[in-house]
């Protein structure tokens, strides 16, 4: 790369551990001609072909050694190395569902509008699709759209996040043995972003990352007339009902808050815990919560920094504006004293929450549980929704009820009852409200990375009644035909 190097500082030592520039204009024009030329080629290839090419490469993610991607990832971005190398072992299935989806369907056969004519919709590849990616998942968000679009005859160009570069570089060798061309990595900030998605020579954009800058991708995807998909986070509310057995639900909250230091775009931010269990659950939860340990991502801990200064200057400023409004801090609630050093934070649970402070309006996007005391599940689900957020949302009950009420009531794209975080490479992932446009996985995944074309064929040519010039008779009876 030709650009200025930057530093890679690990966020739990402040040490620099790498370096990194930005592809420059004319490595990012290389990158496009190279893309589009194979995948010009990639396109013409047969679905089972196709598939092939994918279920080996999801044979080279499973039996490589990512010990080092995952370790840069974690000096990168502070992620515990379990988390790290668990995300990446879960990016070979993927290649697999999205290898089959595309060889088993190619569109829709209709019932025919009249007699001799074959009628029916084909999916095509839109071209080359733009990754703009982020920090917190770096390889496996990446895979979940980069599968999903060269399934459906695509080229793509990733940009990773450039708190996560390295990682991701390292993760890209894997796929050397796709056509050469195919897949691209771009390092860079938000001018590089800027540039692709403007480009004519790219078609579609799949982004995760802030409600500001997913409003931006879309904003300049639309003036480009391009689709986009767009995860872009939320404040995801838990409800704790009466009927919740208490040690099933804190250990749950514990990890929907907490994973990965907050920095989960699902995490759980907002507890509506029912009066009834409420002391209860605070308590033990604030007891589970003191256990988990807090370090360096290479050692024994739960807890990692956070990604940056700023982020962890974020969480300190909404705990404060909190704690001035009234909030009490059950635990956490300050920079660790024993760890000075990094952008830590202890993982801090909050009572007497409301929605004045500026913690339940936002995305905290950090170790942070806002408590607040609610009469009834009814008042629960209520609050819940009045958010301009609606990712996920969480339930732990025992009542049958209430899980079916809150599937269906809960203004959010994803609803878990009982276990909250898990996804599924089948079904789709996405936002309601500010939380984003489309869905990634799932069928709807792959639909995002293709357009379809109806196609009409009259076997048998014959003449139609309703083509010119009109009879005499036909006036009389009104045509009837309809264009459309």
């Amino acid at each position: 790369m030709a650009g200025v190097p930057r530093d890679v500082i690990d966020p739990a030592t402040l040490e620099v551990v790498g370096h990194s520039t930005e592809a420059d204009e004319s490595e990012t024009s290389a990158a496009l001609d190279a893309v589009t030329a194979a995948q010009a080629r990639w396109k013409r290839i047969d679905s089972k072909s196709r598939a092939k090419v994918l279920h080996d490469l999801a044979n080279v993610i499973e039996t490589t050694d990512h010990r080092r991607a995952a370790i840069l990832m974690s000096r990168e971005m502070g992620k515990p190395y379990p988390e790290a190398i668990g995300e990446i072992a879960n990016c070979a299935p993927i290649f697999r569902y999205y290898a089959e989806m595309a060889r088993d369907e190619a569109g829709k056969v209709a019932g025919t509008t009249q007699a001799g004519s074959f009628q029916y919709a084909r999916y095509e590849p839109l071209g080359v699709s733009v990754h703009i990616m982020p920090f917190n998942f770096p390889v496996l968000l990446m895979c979940w759209t980069v599968a999903a679009s060269i399934a459906a005859g695509n080229g793509c160009i990733v940009k990773p996040a450039p708190a996560t570069t390295l990682s991701t570089l390292e993760f890209m060798k894997c796929f050397r043995g796709l056509p050469e061309g195919l897949v691209a990595c771009l390092p860079g900030g938000a001018t590089l972003a800027e540039a692709l998605i403007a480009s004519p020579r790219t078609h579609a954009v799949a982004f995760t990352g802030s409600v500001a800058a997913g409003k931006a991708v879309g904003m300049a995807a639309a003036a480009a007339m391009k689709p986009a998909v767009i995860e872009a986070g939320g404040s995801d509310p838990m409800i704790i009902c009466e009927s919740a057995p208490i040690d099933v639900a804190t250990a749950g909250a514990v990890t929907a808050a907490f994973h990965l230091s907050g920095q989960v775009c699902t995490s759980a931010e907002r507890f509506y815990v029912v009066d009834a269990v409420h002391d209860a659950f605070v308590e033990a939860f604030a007891e589970k919560t003191r256990a988990l340990r807090i370090g360096n991502g290479l050692s024994k801990s739960e807890i990692g920094p956070l990604v940056s200064e700023a982020a962890r200057d974020r969480v300190a400023g909404l705990v404060a504006d909190a704690v001035a409004k009234g909030a009490e801090v059950v635990t956490g609630g300050r920079v660790p004293p024993e760890l000075s050093r990094g952008w830590f934070y202890e993982p801090t649970i909050l009572t007497g929450c409301n929605e004045g402070m500026a913690l339940l309006q936002s995305e905290c996007f950090g170790p942070v549980a806002a408590v607040v005391r609610v009469r009834d599940f009814d008042e629960a689900v209520s609050r819940a929704n009045a958010s301009p957020f609606g990712l996920g949302a969480s339930v732990f009950t025992t009542s049958l009820e209430e899980a079916m009420e809150a599937a269906e009531r809960l203004e959010a794209g994803m609803v878990w009852v009982n276990n909250p975080l898990i996804d599924n490479d089948a079904l789709p992932f996405g936002g309601w409200k500010a939380s984003g446009l489309g869905r990634e996985l799932g069928r709807q995944g792959i639909d995002a990375f293709r357009r379809t074309k109806m196609v009409i064929i009259d076997h048998k040519p014959a003449l139609q009644d309703w083509w010119y010039p009109y009879s005499d008779d036909w006036f009389l009876e009104g045509g009837g035909r309809s264009l459309g």
